[in-house]
């Protein structure tokens, strides 16, 4: 076989061949649908009923979003005949546990590259890349200081930088975690900071720029981003904070008449930009640039941790998303909340009498006070 057909190998369960497009996407899905589509696998455990049997439990993937699944059944004549990052088709029901979807499987094959539309399982920016990178590269051309502005015009236009660049997610599942998210979020961050460094006159927009640009750039070599995102060997030994500043000082050194100083304001701002050493920052922000880069950075996440829950969970029913945890939160949907009828009047406020006076108060309390001598 060629792996288009139905037929499966010894042992395996089969289902029917994958269709060029896929029908369904994970966030599309209600409870208690049937469903048979294919996704990409992120995560994947054998693990043990009480019973001592195996069971499945997967984190599947397609261009809209994530599903946690379960095989409890049959699991192990497919066990071995798949691995994250591989492909497969399911069968399968939408359950509700713990107020988020999951995917009670219960066939499954894998499938081969040529079986699927890659782009339907890779999530990625629905805006133009090559336009957000020309709006990013017009801010740092824009820069009025001559050598900040030549350093970040020669990091951005570096072959081995700029297409990597524009490909990167941001993060790997926090926030802006697609193809093109870092980008976007640089982006997002640049349009910011040209609306609010002006209410700052102590902000130097050029710095605050050159933050944007720098700060995350080590995600480039954090992150592989193939099929699905995991942290590479460089990037679990130093951190996308310290690749940032290998690209830099790499460029410094083509530049040899780069001010010291200024070199040493942008390490502060790369360093320094996660905001609190909790968070990985290994020093605070100490001047007004990298605190108000800390902060866009910090805002920008957050509200877009927030637009990718109400993405994921556009199907479900309910005022309220489940736990977003990089929030530590849920998320209310605020327009249905809104927008539904009030399950009581509203409240009517009984307006308050006219002040008691106080020697009046003061004679009731003393005939009080004698009535319970008696």
């Amino acid at each position: 076989m060629d792996g288009r057909g139905a037929e499966a190998a010894p042992g395996q369960t089969a289902v029917a061949a994958a269709e060029p497009m896929k029908s369904r996407f994970a966030a599309e899905l209600a409870p208690e649908e049937r469903v048979t589509t294919a996704f990409l696998v992120k995560q994947k455990e054998v693990r043990q009923k009480k019973s001592g049997e195996p069971y499945l439990s997967l984190v599947l993937a397609d261009r809209s979003g994530e599903l946690d699944a379960k095989m409890w059944d049959n699991v192990e004549a497919v066990q071995d005949t798949f691995e994250r990052d591989d492909f497969v088709k399911v069968q399968g029901t939408v359950v509700l546990f713990r107020e988020r979807p999951q995917l009670q499987v219960h066939r499954l094959r894998r499938l081969e590259e040529a079986e699927i539309t890659l782009a339907d399982y890779l999530p990625a920016t629905t805006e133009n890349v090559a336009e957000m990178f020309a709006e990013v590269r017009g801010y740092a051309a824009a820069v009025a200081d001559a050598p900040l502005r030549a350093l970040l015009l020669a990091i951005l236009d570096d072959p081995e930088i700029g297409p990597r660049f524009q490909r990167a997610p941001a993060a790997k599942t926090l926030h802006h975690a697609f193809f093109g998210g870092l980008l976007q979020h640089v982006r997002s961050l640049c349009r910011a900071a040209r609306m609010i460094a002006p209410n700052y006159p102590e902000v130097n927009p050029d710095l605050l720029i050159a933050g944007i640009v720098l700060h995350d750039l080590g995600k480039i070599g954090e992150l592989s981003y193939v099929r699905s995102f995991a942290y590479t060997s460089e990037g679990q030994l130093l951190g996308h904070m310290t690749l940032a500043l290998e690209i830099l000082h790499r460029h410094l050194a083509r530049m040899p008449e780069f001010p010291r100083r200024l070199q040493v304001v942008l390490e502060h701002l790369i360093l320094s930009h996660h905001g609190h050493y909790e968070f990985g920052s290994p020093k605070l922000p100490m001047f007004p640039e990298a605190l108000l880069l800390h902060a866009l950075d910090d805002l920008d996440s957050k509200m877009q941790a927030m637009a990718e829950q109400y993405g994921r969970e556009q199907s479900l029913p309910g005022d309220w998303t489940g736990m977003n945890y990089s929030l530590g939160r849920p998320v209310l949907r605020l327009d249905r909340w809104l927008a539904a009828p009030d399950p009581v009047a509203p409240w009517t406020l009984t307006p308050p009498g006219p002040p008691e006076d106080l020697a009046h108060k003061a004679a009731r309390l003393q005939a009080a006070l004698r009535e319970g001598k008696k």
